[in-house]
C-alpha cells in the first residue's frame, strides 16, 4: 500500500493590539477590515488611556476585550508604559497599532517593541509633527494636507514612513472640511498597511520600512499595488 502524506500549511493570523484615546474611527475601520478578510489578523485587545473613549464602546460591540490604563493610577509615565507593555506581552501581540493614542510612548516602550508599532499622523510628515496639525497648516496658507502612516521609534513622529496620502485645502474650507478629507484617507489606507504587515509583506529593517523586500521611499503617496 502506498501511504500518501498531505501537508497542510497553516496560516498564522497576527494578533493585533490597538491603542486609543478617543472616538476610535480608525479602530472601527480596522474592525471592519478584519471582518471582511482584508486584514489577515485578529484584534485581540483594545487599550485606552481614557476610560470615556468612545472607541471602548466600539470594541465592546465587536466583542474585543479592552483594558484601561490611566495616568493617575501610576507614579510616572514610565511605570504606566511598563504596565501596558506587560499586558501586551501577556496577550501575545504581534503588532501594536496606535489609533489616536494621545500619549507619547517612552523610549523603553518603543525599543521593547521595535518594528512592531505603527502610528498614523494627520499631516504630511516631516511637516507639522505634534498637535494641531490642521489649524497650523491652514494658518500657514497650505494648499494641501494629508496623513502619514509610519513605524514608531523613540523620536515623536520620526519613525520610518510607510505611506502618505494628500488632500487639497481650498480657500473656502473650514477646518472640519479638511479633517473629513484626511480621515477618509486614514480609514482607507490604515487597514491596507496593517494588512501588509499581517501578510509579512511590510517590515522595518535598520530603521527603514520595506515592502516586499524593497525599501520604501521617504514619501510614499497612496498606492494600493
Amino acid at each position: 500500500a502506498i501511504c500518501r502524506l498531505f501537508f497542510i500549511t497553516r496560516v498564522f493570523m497576527k494578533n493585533i493590539v490597538v491603542l486609543i484615546s478617543g472616538e476610535g474611527s480608525n479602530l472601527q475601520a480596522m474592525i471592519d477590515a478584519c471582518a471582511s478578510g482584508q486584514i489577515s489578523g485578529k484584534i485581540c485587545a483594545v487599550i485606552s488611556n481614557n476610560a470615556d473613549a468612545y472607541g471602548l464602546v466600539r470594541a465592546k460591540k465587536a466583542g474585543i476585550p479592552s483594558f484601561i490604563f490611566e495616568r493617575k493610577a501610576y507614579e510616572t509615565y514610565q511605570a504606566m508604559d511598563q504596565a501596558i507593555a506587560s499586558q501586551i506581552e501577556l496577550i501575545g501581540a504581534d503588532l501594536i497599532v496606535l489609533a489616536g493614542y494621545m500619549n507619547i510612548l517612552t523610549p523603553a516602550f518603543t525599543q521593547r517593541f521595535a518594528g512592531k508599532i505603527l502610528n498614523i499622523h494627520p499631516s504630511l510628515l516631516p511637516k507639522y509633527s505634534g498637535l494641531d496639525t490642521y489649524q497650523r497648516a491652514m494658518t500657514d496658507g497650505e494648499t494641501e494636507h494629508g496623513m502619514t502612516i509610519h513605524f514608531v521609534n523613540e523620536i515623536v513622529d520620526g519613525g520610518s514612513i510607510i505611506l502618505q496620502a494628500k488632500v487639497p485645502i481650498f480657500p473656502e474650507d473650514e477646518i472640519e472640511d479638511v479633517i473629513a478629507r484626511v480621515q477618509e484617507q486614514e480609514h482607507r489606507y490604515y487597514p491596507l498597511v496593517i494588512a501588509w504587515f499581517c501578510a509579512d509583506r511590510l517590515k522595518e529593517v535598520d530603521g527603514k520600512a520595506y515592502l516586499d523586500g524593497k525599501p520604501l521611499p521617504p514619501e510614499d503617496y497612496g498606492n494600493e499595488e
